[in-house]
């Protein structure tokens, strides 16, 4: 049996970099349910909990490179190491999740997300 591939993974500080830089460039994927979503997100995240992550997956775009976000680490590290094994090889797991992004003072949104907000990019 071949060893599960690692996972690559950057700190909140260099994520939030890669998409001040490079706007039309990397996702921040948030792989968190609704109701955390909701309680706090980083501006222009896209939204696709685990709960359906299986199931959409397939509708994120292949030409941008995805960084994968949850609370502390652990559902974003599950969901970049599904993509990796399914082929992708532009996917990096956020340390620390929106824990830490929060923590570190980076930039947030709080509250019902406004309309098209944690949508996939057209």
């Amino acid at each position: 049996m071949n060893p599960a591939p690692a996972i690559p993974t950057i700190d909140v500080a260099e994520a939030e970099r890669r998409l001040r830089e490079d706007p039309d460039g990397p996702i921040l994927l948030d792989v968190r349910e609704v109701n955390e979503f909701e309680a706090v997100r980083a501006p222009g995240a896209v939204l696709m909990p685990m709960s359906a992550f299986a199931a959409r997956a397939g509708e994120l775009p292949a030409d941008r490179p995805l960084m994968v976000v949850c609370h502390l680490g652990g559902r974003s590290a599950a969901a970049a190491g599904f993509l990796i094994r399914s082929g992708r090889s532009d996917v990096v797991n956020v340390a620390g999740g929106m824990d830490a992004w929060e923590r570190a003072g980076l930039p947030v949104a709080h509250g019902a997300p406004a309309p098209g907000e944690g949508a996939l990019p057209g």
